[in-house]
């Protein structure tokens, strides 16, 4: 790691257990998640999250940008939204003073920290596609201008795995641009209980900031900075050709995919190994954090034909036999 201001990144570093008990005030377990959307964050990536209704996706992601004094906006998803309401537009305005007539642009939701793309896969193909450029460049163009979104930016999308009727599933291209797809289950027993004693009082936990955005911007430098050996980002890279059936020598690869991950899937997951280093208090990145990191990173990076859906394979169980066959860290 290079020698810059050590002091000040150590006082960050000691803030970050503060956070996830912050979060925890409000959000009851589903402490993977939580940390995965932090991940993503510090990574400078965007994520994906799949879950039932009520599981508290929208207070999740909310409470999020609470403890981390980020500005928050929120866009429901609709068959009828358009591109410009969540870009913004141009209006004709008018300058008092001199008569003179121009257009103005409105800047659209999408210009903030942390944007909830709520339940994504219900508007249409045009509509979804406004937000590839700015999840990959962080800009908007309208008009022939570039306009700069906010830092840090991260776009939350959520999707129901349960409601396919009426919705419009992403293409691969929008997919791959999601750094991270988390799945989210339901609570443990116990989790559950305390989720209906907290909600069902006159109790409010105030959720106060633990960081700002330019202190986020901060550990996101930091997480670059992270180590990670020569023989484990060898490793990375053969676990991600080994998806590939062309090259792959893991049965289940050559049987059930059509197509693998591609290079964004290797950078993906060093970067969210090296972020999980440093929210574990690590400066060098372990075989654990890629055995960890490897299914919400691969998991919508697998085109899976027919048979694997005729015989209820899924992507995770592939890319466990992708893990077995790799030996990280052995």
């Amino acid at each position: 790691m290079e020698n810059t201001d050590t002091k000040a990144y150590e006082k960050l570093l000691n803030r970050l257990p503060l956070l996830k008990k912050e979060i925890a005030k409000v959000i009851v377990g589903q402490e993977e998640a939580v940390e995965e959307v932090l991940i993503a964050l510090l990574a400078g990536g965007h994520c994906l999250l799949e879950g039932v209704p009520g599981l508290a996706k929208t207070l999740l992601v909310k409470t999020l940008s609470e403890a981390m004094d980020l500005q928050f906006k929120r866009i429901q998803f609709t068959p009828d939204l358009m591109p410009g309401d969540i870009l913004g537009t141009e209006v004709l305005e008018e300058d008092h003073s001199t008569g003179r007539r121009f257009f103005q642009f409105n800047k659209g939701p999408i210009f903030s920290n942390m944007v909830l793309a709520d339940e994504i896969n219900r508007t249409p193909p045009k509509t979804q596609a406004a937000l590839l450029e700015a999840m990959q460049e962080k800009i908007v163009t309208y008009g022939g201008k570039n306009y700069p979104l906010p830092k840090p930016f991260l776009i939350i999308a959520t999707q129901n795995p349960i409601e396919q009727s009426g919705t419009y599933p992403l293409p691969e291209a929008q997919m791959d641009r999601f750094l991270l797809y988390i799945k989210l289950g339901y609570p443990s027993e116990q989790e559950e209980l305390e989720v209906l004693e907290r909600t069902t009082g006159t109790q409010h936990e105030e959720v106060q900031p633990i960081f700002d955005g330019e202190e986020i911007q901060n550990l996101q430098k930091l997480t670059r900075q992270i180590h990670i050996d020569q023989n484990l980002l060898s490793g990375i890279n053969k676990l991600v050709r080994q998806s590939r059936p062309e090259e792959s020598q893991v049965e289940a690869v050559n049987q059930y995919i059509d197509w693998g991950a591609g290079p964004r899937a290797g950078q993906a997951l060093i970067l969210c190994a090296k972020a999980r280093a440093l929210i574990q208090g690590r400066f060098s990145v372990i075989p654990q954090d890629v055995e960890k990191l490897i299914y919400p990173v691969m998991r919508h990076r697998l085109a899976l034909h027919f048979r694997a859906e005729a015989e209820g394979i899924h992507s995770d169980k592939i890319i466990s036999e992708i893990l077995k066959a790799s030996q990280i860290g052995k």
